[in-house]
């Protein structure tokens, strides 16, 4: 399939389809004319990478777990627990963070909000 097709099928646009190809994520074959070519795997492929994605993984992460989905492609292997695991917890530490950071800023807030004694 043609990008076209693969970004309306998908709902990823042309230019992240070039990007996920650009960072090793998305493999296309270049037809006559140059234009690229993906194989019928390609959606699934992208659905992957949104995913992955969404769980706020950054795509060089994301380009080591690609090669390690099951054979039925429905989910990742055991091996890479540890590594999911890990960036579950750098997350629980930021999140914890930025709570702490919200809970000062209120309360700089509520000081300036107070009005002024003289």
């Amino acid at each position: 399939m043609k990008i076209g097709e693969l970004s309306r099928e998908t709902g990823v646009a042309i230019r992240l389809l070039r990007y996920y190809e650009a960072q090793g994520l998305l493999t296309a074959e270049r037809g006559e004319g140059g234009h690229r070519r993906y194989g019928p795997e390609a959606p699934v492929t992208v659905a992957r990478i949104r995913a992955l994605l969404a769980a706020g993984l950054p795509t060089r992460v994301i380009r080591s777990l690609m090669p390690c989905y099951t054979d039925d492609g429905a989910r990742l292997q055991p091996c890479v627990l540890d590594h999911l695991r890990e960036r579950a917890a750098d997350l629980d530490t930021r999140m914890a963070e930025l709570a702490e950071a919200r809970a000062a800023l209120g309360e700089l807030v509520a000081a300036a909000a107070e009005p002024l004694t003289r």
